[in-house]
């Protein structure tokens, strides 16, 4: 398959605002791939290399080399340049990358260029997010969306399960959990208060009663362990088993050597007070002295026996019988409001977020957000992706200030902007995002700097409004940053539809 076959339906996704069309559009592209360039192709057109890093970024492609008159690079031809790419260190890499980049570049055409610069920077802004490829996949294989997920979710990755998506529903069956291998996290929605949370999930929970957890304010860890191998994956299924050694030796020292742990790891202060954010993700913690504990919510996988598809309250059974009360997250099991609203009070008095309540009868749905997870805090927020930042003035002149922010459609897979703000940023915040948002600027419009939209923000809010400045139709009230999410992808960024669901 030519290249030029995946920069057309890329602007054909981008051209749409129908999702049935991108899956259509996706679907036409990835019937027509042959087996040994179909993995290639389903990373393209979901907007991504399949290197993970290449050395190469925006900077390093501002100046190209005059484009080819005529399409004539395949998909191979580009896969195989960007692993060469990937592979240059050592004394002479800049200059052989350098090298590279004019070779591979010169083969291409204008739109080619384009389409080769936005991939490296993480510029495609065509909307094809990973669901969108997912239902792409099943539509031009013709299997099930719901096992094409299941087995992306289980393999951490909708390219490596393309393959066995076209070989038919067994070969995506047999994609199972790997204790070594991490698996998307299960995600949580949100609820403006308890009593909407407990209607939420209790719905679905035997007897009306559900879990209410604890939301603790670390980090998302997945624990594996197969016999004297501990590997510690972040919700983005980075590999941070080095960073963690706490981590690994409570694993090593609980009684059973095949398991897979879903859990949080949180600095805490000398009075087991949990210790801000920055510091549990920086590891600043670490050298002041200061512990990381793991403290575990769920169990994907024991002794032999994937767990995944059992309720939740079997798996509550399992998790208590492996690991011991001090390296579980604070939970009570009631359907009484009032025992909830005292648990999460006593949870803000101890210095954490809030509380996530969980049905007792869901399964464990890797890679999803649902109403079987309802997390819910005093102080609302939402994680969004920065847009665009404006100059500063005044005092804030030189640094970069004002954020835009922008919500994940859904519908689209497209980004909707929510409104701007500048409230909540420290000096040392403003001079870390001049820096960061600079390395992340496309273009510039007067005062205005446009960045691709990599950057996670958490943002805190009063309430939500109908606008009709903004494309969402709403713009959030009192908006300030909370802080800056560097463990969260964009795809785990909050939707429209519930930034909507706090209109009054």
């Amino acid at each position: 398959m030519l290249l030029t076959d995946v920069v057309a339906t890329s602007a054909a996704i981008t051209a749409t605002r129908s999702r049935k069309a991108k899956v259509a559009a996706i679907a036409d592209l990835l019937a027509r791939a042959d087996a040994e360039e179909l993995e290639t192709v389903t990373a393209y057109v979901g907007g991504t290399l399949r290197q993970r890093r290449t050395g190469l970024g925006w900077r390093g492609l501002a100046t190209l080399p005059s484009p080819a008159p005529a399409a004539t690079l395949t998909v191979l031809d580009v896969h195989q340049a960007f692993g060469r790419i990937a592979a240059l260190s050592g004394a002479g890499s800049q200059a052989a990358r350098a090298a590279s980049v004019v070779d591979l570049f010169g083969r291409a055409t204008a739109a080619e260029q384009d389409w080769l610069r936005g991939v490296v920077t993480g510029a495609v802004r065509q909307g094809a997010l990973d669901s969108l490829v997912q239902e792409g996949l099943a539509a031009a294989a013709g299997v099930p969306l719901g096992d094409v997920r299941r087995a992306a979710m289980l393999a951490g990755s909708t390219v490596v399960v393309a393959g066995a998506a076209f070989e038919g529903v067994e070969a995506l069956a047999e994609v199972g959990l790997t204790v070594g291998r991490p698996v998307l996290p299960m995600l949580a929605s949100s609820a403006p208060d308890l009593a909407a949370a407990l209607a939420k999930a209790g719905g679905v929970a035997a007897g009306g009663e559900v879990a209410v957890d604890t939301k603790l304010d670390g980090i998302r860890i997945q624990v594996h362990r197969s016999g004297p191998d501990v590997v510690v994956a972040t919700r983005s299924l980075e590999d941070i088993t080095s960073r963690l050694p706490e981590v690994v030796d409570v694993a090593l020292a609980l009684p059973s050597t095949s398991f897979v742990l879903d859990g949080e790891a949180l600095a805490l202060a000398e009075d087991g007070r949990p210790r801000p954010f920055q510091e549990t993700a920086s590891r600043t913690a670490m050298g002041a002295g200061v512990a990381v504990t793991p403290y575990f919510f769920d169990v994907l996988h024991l002794d032999g026996a994937d767990l995944l598809d059992a309720p939740a309250a079997e798996r509550a059974a399992a998790l208590e019988r492996l690991v011991p009360e001090q390296h579980r997250v604070p939970r009570v099991v009631t359907g009484d409001l009032g025992v909830a609203e005292e648990f999460l009070a006593q949870a803000l008095l101890s210095g954490h977020e809030g509380v996530v309540v969980k049905s007792l009868a869901a399964p464990y749905e890797a890679g999803r957000r649902g109403a079987s997870w309802v997390k819910v805090k005093p102080v609302h927020t939402l994680d969004l992706v920065v847009l665009a930042v404006e100059w500063g003035s005044g005092r804030r002149h030189g640094w970069l200030s004002n954020i835009h922010l922008g919500a994940r459609d859904p519908a689209t897979g497209g980004l909707v902007m929510l409104g701007k703000t500048f409230k909540g940023m420290t000096d040392e915040m403003l001079a870390w995002q001049t820096e960061r948002f600079l390395e992340l600027e496309t273009s510039r419009s007067s005062y205005v700097v446009h960045v691709r939209p990599e950057q996670v923000v958490e943002i805190a809010f009063d309430g939500v409004q109908r606008s009709s400045r903004y494309p969402g139709g709403v713009a959030l009230r009192f908006a300030r940053v909370v802080r800056y999410r560097d463990d969260k992808p964009v795809t785990e960024i909050d939707t429209i539809d519930t930034v909507r669901s706090f209109l009054g």
